[in-house]
């Protein structure tokens, strides 16, 4: 056999080089965040409803709008007195009802140091447990607070035989509770921790002035100042959700909107409370990325993904800047906040981008 033929046999015995199948691109969440890098994907905006007729206009405002806000049925300020049980079982009617078509509906519990709590807790636990988003609990001193009403709450879920742990939501409105709050934020069943600005300034026997709880003055005054800072830091430090406190003039939209702004802008709040159905759509909005926001972030993520997740360059309206997985993340929150409050994103980048987890 010639040289040149046993070369030709050679070569025909060798397996056919196998073309590689297409890789799947990587979705951003994958590559940026690691399993515990994210906190919970809340709506911003949390709405307070504690009379039977202003619960139901909330459930059917949400049905209208979808689940861009949560609605908190309180039994805490909504209960008359000697009526708590009754008020309870309202509460968890509602919870369970038909009206409750997204499943974002959550209960403001009594204190825990009151005596209407176990109510509260064994009520809506056993009548509405497998359905609450969450449970507010207001006037948590400190962290261990926090502890006994999550070891009340989980006995009756056991006794209920309830597979699930329900989320739980902390107010900061004490001494106690804003000197223990990244202990607070740390705690494992802590969702979102909120800032109670009447009761907090209440707490300084008349040292705050009555203007510190105003639209305006709640962003001026040291001391308020410093206890949104803190719970804002606290909660980014552990993955948990920072929320707003209210504004009471619900009649002066334009003074919720500039607070609204502000809150989210330089105070690094992702949800706010809101106290009338006025007030609401204003919250979203404000919080809401604007349409320049999301269109760059979505030019920017799309190029990176193409690259592999590699440094890329972007020519913007303000010239060529790079961007690599740090300013990434940041773009992939744009985008998901867009989501949550309701912006509709291109079918291309919400399925690059996002897959089943935006459809």
């Amino acid at each position: 056999m010639s040289a040149s033929a046993a070369q030709g046999l050679k070569a025909s015995s060798r397996k056919p080089r196998e073309t590689p199948a297409p890789r799947r691109a990587a979705q951003a969440r994958e590559v940026l965040f690691g399993s515990d890098d994210l906190a919970p994907a809340l709506p911003v905006c949390d709405h307070y409803a504690g009379v039977e007729v202003r619960m139901r206009k909330s459930l059917e405002l949400q049905r209208e709008l979808g689940p861009v806000f949560d609605v908190t049925l309180d039994c805490e300020d909504g209960a008359p007195v000697g009526g708590e049980v009754e008020h309870a079982q309202m509460v968890a009617e509602f919870v369970d009802s038909a009206a409750n078509v997204h499943d974002r509906v959550g209960a403001r519990l009594h204190p825990v140091h009151h005596a209407a709590f176990g109510i509260d807790a064994e009520t809506l636990v056993r009548r509405c447990g497998h359905r609450l988003a969450y449970l507010m609990l207001p006037k948590v001193n400190g962290v261990a607070d926090v502890q006994r009403a999550c070891d009340e709450i989980d006995h009756h879920a056991r006794v209920r035989g309830l597979d699930r742990r329900i989320a739980l939501h902390a107010l900061i409105e004490t001494h106690g509770a804003l000197a223990e709050v990244a202990a607070i934020a740390a705690h494992p069943r802590i969702e979102s921790v909120s800032f109670g600005l009447m009761d907090f300034v209440a707490a300084h026997r008349g040292a705050i002035p009555q203007s510190a709880m105003s639209a305006e003055g709640q962003f001026e005054h040291p001391l308020i100042v410093r206890a949104k800072l803190e719970i804002a830091a606290a909660c980014h430090a552990h993955n948990k959700t920072p929320s707003h406190c209210v504004v009471t003039e619900f009649k002066q939209l334009e003074l919720l909107e500039a607070a609204a702004h502000k809150a989210m802008r330089s105070f690094g709040y992702t949800r706010m409370w809101s106290i009338h159905p006025d007030q609401i759509q204003p919250i979203i909005d404000a919080f809401a990325p604007s349409v320049a926001e999301v269109d760059q972030a979505v030019e920017i993520l799309l190029a990176a993904q193409a690259a592999d997740w590699a440094p890329i360059s972007h020519q913007g309206s303000g010239g060529a800047t790079l961007h690599d997985r740090a300013s990434y993340r940041y773009f992939w929150h744009v985008l998901e906040l867009a989501l949550r409050t309701g912006q509709p994103l291109p079918a291309t980048a919400r399925e690059a981008l996002f897959g089943d987890a935006a459809a």
